[in-house]
């Protein structure tokens, strides 16, 4: 009988553990990667200035898989995929992921450029975003072939006038970053990108971005990050 009622004191323990351990889980994210046999898929996050590892799933005839993690607010997180062959860009997703349930799917082919995310609505922002700033990038890339034909030529009227329409493109693109930060003011994803795409813009430009952030936003890590970035630049400044 003494044995039973140990038997019964420890099982219950070991369950409030456990349920214990379930509630500090706040992100769970459920994937499959179709066509893969064997390999590991790291999940990091990126903390001062180094990444840090937070879950590591090995594959061992398997496909599909679950991590339970816990965030402190909405934040990118950094997904690698070693398939025992040479690194390439394919191998390395980034996912900006909020608290709750949040789904990857994609295949051992083309890890990158087939992933479907599903569950973060931060995350549908930022591709959007993305999509406009690859535009704005393959134009500039567009100039520099024609800055360097006109350079060969010895073209100085032409050089002149791609110096300005290059001007005028990265003011499109500030401006573009500035206003698609604004938009989003209620997420996450407005400081995250005050802070990856306009730290060298002008401190009035990123005080509007601050001022207009939703209670949350500016409570979450990158609007704290957000907050404490200005207040440097203007002590920098001296203002």
């Amino acid at each position: 009988m003494k044995k039973t009622v140990l038997f019964l004191v420890a099982f219950c323990l070991f369950i409030a553990c456990k349920k214990e351990t379930k509630q500090d889980y706040n992100l769970h994210i459920s994937g499959n990667i179709e066509g893969i046999k064997q390999g590991k898929l790291y999940i990091q996050k990126l903390k001062d200035t180094t990444l840090v590892m937070l879950d590591s799933i090995i594959f061992d005839g398997q496909s599909k898989f679950d991590s339970y993690l816990t965030i402190e607010s909405p934040e990118m997180l950094y997904f690698f995929l070693d398939r025992g062959q040479t690194n390439s860009l394919d191998n390395n997703l980034i996912i900006f992921a909020e608290p709750g349930k949040l789904t990857l799917d994609t295949t051992v082919e083309t890890f990158y450029a087939d992933a479907q995310v599903k569950g973060s609505k931060n995350n549908e922002l930022y591709l959007n975003f993305k999509k406009i700033k690859a535009r704005f990038n393959k134009n500039q890339l567009d100039l520099v072939e024609k800055e360097i034909m006109a350079k060969q030529a010895n073209n100085q009227l032409q050089l002149d006038s791609i110096l300005t329409a290059n001007d005028q493109l990265l003011k499109r693109k500030y401006l573009y970053a500035i206003n698609y930060a604004l938009s989003q003011k209620d997420f996450e994803v407005s400081p995250y990108i005050a802070l990856s795409e306009l730290y060298d813009a002008q401190t009035k430009y990123l005080d509007t971005i601050h001022n207009s952030m939703a209670p949350k936003v500016a409570k979450s890590k990158y609007g704290k990050m957000l907050t404490e970035f200005i207040a440097t630049r203007k002590n920098e400044e001296g203002n």
